[in-house]
């Protein structure tokens, strides 16, 4: 494939618009060290992602979704975050990739599981500085014209829309009653890493459902086990563990419709030959 067929594919899209916010968000905080995170966090992807096909001895195809992870993790971890912790998130992350799969594709988001293992045990501090958040409020447009070309490529709107108005009713539902500290997540930077959480993890293609109505769900669930999260852990965890859930049941629901098929097709056997 060329490079320009490359770049009109979703990915393509993708890598290209995450290479801008990564411009855009260094220049905001006049800041490089975050490109220097994120070029580590791409090759190291990028090389663990190689090393996995040759093992498996696949056909060669570009590394594009190693390339988004890398970016995505560069771009929610501090840019103060040491190598080292980015390094080893970043194979986390390639690992579930490669090791936690169901027909050949990742069962969990492999962004947001590294990132949610490096949490729970290497106690990274996340930013979200990607996302804009300490930048000035109207950088949101930047997030919502890009989140809008990928989800209308990638045809995930019934999820986008379903986890952002979920996610944004519970947690105004929340803040109404003094559940939690629900407000804070109504504000920057909290509402610049739901959001772009929401158009460029939640909308992953292999770890998502593609019919409206599974979409509908997904979102919904995802939404509602994030939102639970919150109010009992606060702080920007919840949103990976959401999504982890989601993942889950978009698993099970690929196994169950898996095992109904070939029920189906084992009965159309027996009464066709009469075994």
């Amino acid at each position: 494939m060329t490079i320009k067929k490359w770049i009109k594919t979703p990915k393509g899209y993708v890598v290209i618009t995450l290479l801008a916010y990564l411009l855009i968000a260094s220049i905001g905080y006049k800041n490089i060290l975050g490109i220097k995170n994120a070029i580590v966090a791409v090759i190291v992807a990028v090389s663990i992602d190689i090393i996995f096909n040759i093992l498996g001895k696949r056909k060669w195809t570009m590394p594009d979704g190693a390339v988004i992870t890398g970016l995505i993790i560069g771009l929610i971890l501090s840019s103060t975050t040491p190598i080292g912790i980015i390094t080893i998130t970043t194979i986390l992350a390639i690992l579930s990739k490669h090791l936690l799969v169901y027909k050949k594709k990742p069962i969990f988001n492999p962004a947001a599981f590294g990132l949610l293992l490096s949490v729970l045990f290497l106690k990274t501090g996340q930013s979200w500085w990607g996302a804009f958040g300490d930048l000035s409020v109207w950088t949101i447009i930047f997030l919502l014209v890009g989140g809008y070309i990928i989800a209308n490529r990638i045809h995930k709107f019934p999820q986008v829309f379903t986890f952002l108005g979920t996610s944004f009713v519970l947690l105004a539902l929340m803040g109404h009653f003094s559940i939690g500290d629900a407000v804070d997540a109504l504000r920057p930077p909290f509402i610049n890493a739901t959001i772009f959480f929401g158009f460029f993890m939640l909308t992953d293609p292999p770890t998502s459902p593609a019919k409206d109505k599974d979409q509908v769900i997904f979102g919904f669930l995802t939404a509602v086990a994030g939102t639970i999260i919150y109010a009992v852990f606060g702080g920007l965890i919840y949103l990976f563990i959401g999504l982890c859930f989601g993942n889950l049941f978009t698993y099970l629901k690929k196994r169950s419709t898996s095992k109904r098929t070939v029920n189906r097709t084992g009965i159309t056997r027996t009464i066709r030959y009469g075994s």
